[in-house]
């Protein structure tokens, strides 16, 4: 059985992989309107809705009814230049935009982990991930994929030099831990957006390559 979700939430729209997603979905015959609020405004679209500002703020005053979401948030230590401020995006927003998604009538979340998630992990990276697939399922979504692909190849606004570097070499890496397109990633989440299937699936970044294609 296939879903013909029309009102659509997505977090993350300005990163390598929302990107992707955003425009596949703006052009989605079935889809009526899509919720992308971003810290930067995103291109005007007669079916995008774009609240602008710090989603920390009005994740939880986003309004309306919404069918399905998706979330593509995510950022690096680096980037967020403490392990605190890593969490409060890739822990603790992402858990917030799901308690607000199925509050909003959501039935649905697509969620990007990370391969090697595990919330036991000594990794700090896939600690991160696996507490927050823990959260969600603490959420009880009637239906929640979560997506863990491997390293994301594509062309990011801001390049990540070890992103750079291991890239081609990760095209060479068998099964899942071969790196992935992000527009693969984004066709992979459609894909499976369609399919109704009550409970919670876990993606492997193998599978994703294959239903992204």
């Amino acid at each position: 059985m296939y879903l013909t979700p029309q009102h659509i939430l997505l977090a993350g729209a300005t990163g390598l992989t929302g990107e992707h997603l955003l425009d596949r979905l703006l052009n989605e015959p079935t889809v009526s309107r899509v919720l992308a609020p971003s810290r930067r405004p995103l291109a005007e679209h007669p079916h995008l809705e774009n609240p602008v500002g710090d989603p920390s703020v009005f994740i939880p005053q986003l309004s309306g009814r919404v069918d399905l979401a998706f979330c593509c948030l995510g950022t690096t230590i680096k980037k967020a230049g403490s392990e605190q401020a890593f969490r409060a995006v890739d822990l603790d927003l992402v858990v917030a935009f799901g308690k607000r998604a199925r509050e909003m009538g959501a039935r649905h979340l697509i969620v990007i982990s990370a391969i090697g998630a595990d919330r036991r992990s000594s990794v700090l990276y896939n600690r991160v991930k696996g507490e927050m697939e823990y959260a969600l399922r603490a959420q009880n979504w009637p239906q929640l994929t979560i997506c863990r692909p491997s390293l994301l190849l594509g062309d990011r606004l801001e390049p990540r030099i070890t992103e750079q570097l291991a890239g081609p070499l990760s095209k060479l890496i068998p099964g899942k831990y071969r790196g992935i397109e992000a527009c693969q990633l984004a066709r992979a989440m459609w894909r499976l957006a369609l399919e109704e299937q009550d409970g919670m699936r876990i993606v492997e970044s193998d599978e994703l390559r294959k239903l992204g294609k």
